[in-house]
């Protein structure tokens, strides 16, 4: 069975970082996706960035230059490091994982940017960023 356990939010005041930690257990596919995602209050679920299998990232615009995704594929492990948060990063932070697929000689995520782009996500982690 496949579960992702977030940790490391917590509340900071603006301008602060924190960095964000997700362990994947029981994932038996050697290429996955993973993600970041954040809920804001009385909002949709967002993407905030990604990476694949081969360590290639992507962000989602409000967060580029502050945040930075990375992983650990031996210890199934993915983490977020944000600096320079604001308030409007105020949130409940979910990691997601989905396989990779396998076509024309190498792995890569589909519809990665999006909510419908994984089916394991963790119970996530809140955010406070206090002006």
């Amino acid at each position: 069975q496949v579960q992702l356990v977030e940790s490391g939010g917590g509340s900071v005041q603006a301008g602060g970082s924190l960095r964000l930690s997700c362990v994947l257990f029981g994932y038996t596919h050697s290429s996955y996706c993973m993600g970041w995602f954040r809920q804001p209050p009385g909002k949709e679920r967002e993407r905030v960035a990604s990476i694949d299998s081969d360590g290639r990232t992507s962000y989602a615009d409000f967060v580029k230059g502050r945040f930075t995704i990375s992983r650990d594929n031996a210890k199934k492990m993915l983490y977020l490091q944000m600096n320079s948060l604001k308030p409007e990063d105020t949130a409940m932070y979910y990691c997601a994982a989905e396989t990779a697929y396998y076509g024309g000689g190498s792995y890569y995520c589909v519809n990665e940017y999006s909510v419908d782009g994984y089916r394991s996500w963790g119970q996530g982690t809140q955010v406070t960023v206090s002006p």
